[in-house]
């Protein structure tokens, strides 16, 4: 992985929002964020990091054409800035779908021979995936699969390390970040995307990921490990009220 930020610093950074089979569950809880919120990475807030242009089915203000079109411009490598793609949701396989002439997560049309069909939020992750900074799965669905990917779901689903392969590395040689949870901490995202623009602005090292692809600096430890409450775990000492001191 590279230990220094190709090109210097930059002023504006695209961040993608890709939507499979979610609750939008994680999108809801990113906009709870704080430290440093959403608000924040959008308005250049960040003293010394660029400004976030987010580019969300939701949030965005933008629609039709006008919103898919700098998603295109990105996978066709004509975007004048880095950017990150985010995928919220587990990913149904889509060529199950196809036999039976629908799909399963899909966000604006493609044009094809035949007319235009909807554009699978997969087929754009592959687009997309190659020339981004960094790709990040945010929520349990995204990093592991989650209730999607069960035994007997016709959907095939999967994460999104698992669609793109475990081989895959990022424009800035990083693999799929993870970030797990249902919903996840909001902070946790914000935290990581600020630490990835640190990089690229040189002011900060690559953030360290381990081995499961999470940022290694927010799930090292667990809450159980420093509750004051963990000495009646060991004990299997148990509250039966709330309001209990016990565990």
């Amino acid at each position: 992985m590279p230990r220094r930020a190709p090109g210097g610093p930059v002023k504006v950074v695209h961040a993608f929002w890709l939507a499979g089979m979610s609750c939008d569950g994680c999108s809801i809880s990113v906009t709870g964020a704080t430290n440093p919120s959403v608000e924040d990475l959008l308005t250049g807030g960040v003293s010394g990091l660029p400004t976030v242009v987010l580019h969300h089915p939701v949030l965005s203000v933008e629609n039709g054409q006008e919103f898919i079109r700098p998603f295109k411009e990105a996978a066709d490598g004509e975007l004048d800035a880095p950017y990150v793609v985010i995928y919220e949701g587990s990913i149904g396989d889509e060529r199950l779908a196809a036999q039976f002439g629908g799909y399963w997560s899909a966000m604006g049309d493609q044009v094809i021979e035949e007319g235009d069909r909807p554009f699978p939020t997969a087929e754009r992750l592959v687009d997309m995936a190659a020339n981004a900074a960094a790709v990040i799965a945010i929520g349990t669905c995204a990093t592991w699969g989650g209730v999607p990917s069960a035994i007997g779901n016709p959907t095939g689903a999967m994460s999104v390390m698992d669609f793109l392969g475990a081989d895959y590395r990022s424009a800035l040689g990083l693999p799929v970040i993870n970030i797990p949870g249902c919903a996840p901490v909001g902070d946790n995202f914000t935290e990581t995307v600020a630490a990835i623009l640190m990089f690229l602005q040189g002011m900060g090292p690559l953030p360290e990921f381990d081995e499961l692809g999470r940022p290694a600096w927010l799930f090292t430890e667990t809450v159980h490990r420093a509750c004051t409450r963990a000495g009646y775990y060991e004990e299997g000492i148990f509250a039966e009220d709330y309001g209990d001191k016990e565990c």
